[in-house]
């Protein structure tokens, strides 16, 4: 029995991460890939290799999806068929048919964690600079609004808003002089055949740390900063939600060091927030890549105890509840992430949540349906 309700389970995860992995790639692709190839921008190659490279992404959400969507399919046609009631009848407990799939889910943990902290990042890097790469060959140095830019060497920028080359809020990290500087203004001017950007300031102020350890801090009507730019910015670090676990951990303590640099006070209360907020960025994409790889142990205990409690054999109820646990799990991730620029509120903890309560509630349900109450 054991063996029947397991190799029924696997064969049932093979076809639901197929049909799930087909319609999230459906969906990346017909967003970028097929536009590219529509307007002859690459060719089938291109296509294949980008499809290739987004596979393990989309296993991310995937993998525990097929193993819910599969719990919920093959435990509720055996309580539907009267199955359950003839293990039970011989001295089989739903708790000794179901521990082989919770060990399997064990084992998806396993490996969902190394898709979701190693695999996967790297090949969502690897996808989109192969699209890079194959677009028209435009300029692609820029300051970005609302992130840490370090495509230039010896500094760090932040910027507000970045309307065509005018700078709103900006903040630069001058890294070799130890100078922490801040503008409400500011506008860039980009010599692309010299690699060379100037930023020009308006009415910045700065602060730098001596050797002694006492801040000296200066105000400019206008501050001009040559930079030169690296002549490959796509080698650089990729944004933080494409970062593997290794790399966010560097990260943050990157982070943590340029928060550390902005000094106390009100006239620099704001970008300390956003220093903060920053910080807070990387901590919950550690912890939601962390989170993520134990959804499969929690879809599996709720699969099973609901399959078991709904009695029904067909396959669309079973793919719409499992469609509607999904949501209500990812929920709590799109919470933590629209939450990242306000750490008073953790969170970096919020993306622990659903793991806790899916498993917390999958375990009571699969215990009282045990005893049969």
């Amino acid at each position: 029995m054991h063996r029947y309700l397991t190799a029924r389970v696997l064969a049932s995860l093979a076809l639901t991460v197929a049909v799930f992995t087909f319609v999230l790639l459906l969906g990346n692709a017909l967003k970028e890939i097929l536009a590219l190839l529509i307007a002859g921008e690459v060719g089938i190659g291109i296509v294949a290799r980008a499809v290739g490279m987004l596979i393990p992404f989309v296993l991310v959400f995937a993998l525990p999806m097929g193993l819910l969507t599969a719990t919920l399919l093959v435990f509720g046609r055996f309580s539907a068929d009267q199955e359950l009631t003839a293990a039970r009848a011989s001295g089989i407990s739903l708790v000794s048919l179901a521990a082989p799939i919770v060990v399997l889910s064990l084992l998806c943990c396993g490996l969902s964690a190394w898709i979701n902290m190693e695999w996967g990042p790297d090949s969502r890097v690897a996808y989109k600079e192969l699209i890079g790469r194959a677009r028209t060959d435009l300029s692609r140095i820029q300051l970005p609004a609302g992130r840490l830019i370090y495509d230039f060497p010896g500094y760090v920028f932040r910027v507000g808003g970045n309307r065509n080359g005018d700078l709103e809020n900006v903040v630069v990290y001058w890294l070799a002089l130890k100078t922490y500087i801040q503008a409400p203004r500011g506008h860039i001017q980009m010599d692309v055949t010299n690699h060379e950007m100037t930023v020009e300031l308006f009415d910045a102020q700065s602060v730098t740390r001596t050797t002694n350890g006492v801040p000296s801090f200066s105000s400019f009507p206008t501050l001009l900063l040559p930079v030169q730019w690296k002549a490959a910015p796509a080698n650089g670090r990729p944004a933080v939600n494409d970062m593997t676990f290794g790399q966010l951990q560097r990260e943050l303590r990157r982070r943590e060091a340029l928060a550390a640099m902005a000094p106390a006070g009100t006239n620099f209360a704001a970008s300390a927030k956003a220093g903060r907020a920053l910080v807070e960025e990387a901590r919950v994409a550690m912890n939601r890549e962390g989170a993520f790889s134990f959804a499969c142990f929690g879809f599996a205990l709720m699969g099973i105890a609901l399959g078991v409690r709904m009695h029904r054999r067909e396959t669309n109820i079973g793919v719409a509840v499992a469609l509607g646990l999904v949501l209500l799990y990812y929920g709590f991730f799109t919470l933590a992430g629209s939450l990242a620029p306000r750490p008073e509120f953790y969170p970096h903890l919020i993306a622990w949540a659903p793991d806790f309560i899916f498993q917390a509630t999958g375990a009571v349900l699969l215990w009282r349906a045990n005893r049969g109450l």
